[in-house]
């Protein structure tokens, strides 16, 4: 069944010069929530449509002048199309055929089935939008926001971008700090791939999967019968990535003994395999990542202060997502065109309610969070669009906004006597409020009932008055 609030105010161009037949069709087309015109000959239509802009275009293949066809070929002809439903007489199926042929995308015969007609209208519009949808999608994966597997358009994630590009052109070690789920092993991806190094081996491994008893055996490799279970040679995690990158996951997690002999790597590139007796001489570029305070973990004794110095010559911080706003919506239609494809799904899109929980929710496990949300949701979704019960029930339960208590009151704030001038007022207002949302622009905004550009423009309204 064709779900026609899909389609609302989508436009339709009858194309007929039997005038009572154009009328008529104008008529249920705009009782089906659409906008409709018509016209009588080929002449009258193309300027409409340059102008108008119509989706679809219903057109009888006898017109006076140029017929149908000659109109189809002239539509074809533009940069964006629209959609052409051809009507001919029972007598002229082949002229229709050959309608399809040249790009039409159906034909109906004449006396038209009213029900009939407005199905296959109906169809053929919601065909147009989720070509549309998908097209957009498939440029939003393709634009300039997207770099190395990662996307992000906010002023944050380009100034990442930045950062990776310039620091990939040293070969120095790199730390990235990055909470849980923001994508720190993507950034080391990107270093190695921006580098000189990007043809050669990239190794990851996470220091906290690995058993301490195992570590050594595990970076630098063993030599036959260095303990029990040896009887060959094996290589280590260096040697696997000689000439490339290795990332060290999690390096807070390293042991203090293992710390000291990456430091001597870092230093002169020389590993020692266990019960090997003499060192191999490596070429690696060591990336590290954590999510931890490396700073606070020194002051702990938890981490040695050297490699740290070491390895902050070159630090980039990956935000969380709550910092970037501007990318959720575009990366949850990133996830949503990812999972729909694998699972073999034609999902158009999010339901407005829906994308307004997921604009307002924090993510505190970040672009991670998001997707496996949005994975969860196309799994669940056996409708046209993401609706709110198909997300996560911390997503729908979480993202409504506080209301702001009852602190800031007429009496409070005209407790001096003087009386103030409104935009003092809006302004005391509007930083109670960001106080109550810790400096949430985007929740202060839902409470004030303003969108943020609005809230931005009062901001900067404020501080370009202020001496």
């Amino acid at each position: 069944m064709v779900n026609l609030s899909q389609i609302k105010d989508m436009k339709v161009l009858i194309v007929e010069d039997q005038e009572g037949l154009a009328e008529l069709l104008a008529e249920e087309i705009g009782e089906s929530g659409l906008q409709a015109r018509w016209t009588a000959s080929a002449e009258e239509a193309r300027p409409l449509i340059s102008s108008w802009l119509p989706d679809l275009v219903v057109s009888d293949l006898r017109l006076p002048g140029a017929d149908g066809l000659e109109l189809l070929q002239q539509v074809r002809a533009m940069e964006s199309p629209p959609a052409f439903l051809v009507i001919t007489a029972f007598g002229t199926v082949t002229e229709a055929v050959e309608a399809l042929k040249a790009g039409a995308d159906d034909f109906l015969t004449k006396p038209l089935d009213l029900e009939h007609f407005k199905h296959r209208m109906a169809s053929i519009l919601e065909t147009r939008k989720l070509r549309e949808e998908v097209q957009g999608f498939r440029r939003t994966l393709k634009d300039d926001h997207t770099f190395y597997s990662m996307y992000g358009q906010s002023r944050s994630m380009q100034a990442l971008f930045n950062n990776i590009k310039q620091v990939a052109l040293a070969d120095g070690p790199v730390l990235i700090y990055g909470e849980s789920g923001t994508g720190k092993e993507l950034v080391a991806r990107a270093i190695h791939g921006c580098s000189e190094r990007a043809e050669k081996p990239f190794q990851a491994v996470n220091c906290a999967g690995i058993p301490e008893n195992l570590m050594e055996s595990e970076f630098f490799g063993h030599a036959a019968g260095a303990f029990t279970g040896a009887q060959k040679a094996r290589r280590g995690l260096f040697q696997a990535a000689e000439s490339g990158s290795l990332l060290l996951d999690e390096i807070a997690e390293m042991p203090l003994a293992l710390q000291s002999k990456l430091l001597r790597i870092l230093q002169d590139g020389r590993v020692r395999p266990v019960g090997a007796n003499q060192e191999e001489q490596v070429d690696v570029r060591v990336i590290a990542a954590t999510n931890q305070d490396l700073e606070k973990a020194v002051e702990e004794g938890r981490f040695r202060d050297d490699l740290f110095y070491r390895l902050e010559t070159f630090m980039l911080r990956v935000p969380p997502l709550r910092e970037r706003e501007e990318d959720v919506e575009l990366l949850s239609a990133r996830f949503l065109v990812h999972y729909s494809s694998k699972m073999g799904k034609r999902i158009q899109g999010f339901r407005e309610e829906a994308l307004e929980l997921i604009r307002r929710y924090s993510f505190p496990g970040n672009v991670r969070e998001l997707q496996n949300a949005v994975e969860r949701a196309v799994a669940f979704c056996d409708e046209e669009r993401i609706a709110p019960k198909h997300l996560p029930a911390r997503i729908r339960e979480n993202s409504s906004c506080a209301a702001v208590p009852a602190a800031f009151s007429p009496e409070n704030f005209f407790s001096s006597g003087r009386l103030q001038p409104l935009s003092e007022i809006e302004q005391a207002y509007i930083k109670h409020v960001l106080k109550h949302t810790g400096g949430n622009k985007k929740k202060a905004a839902d409470i004030l009932g303003i969108s943020r550009r609005s809230l931005y423009q009062r901001l900067e309204s404020k501080d370009s008055s202020e001496p």
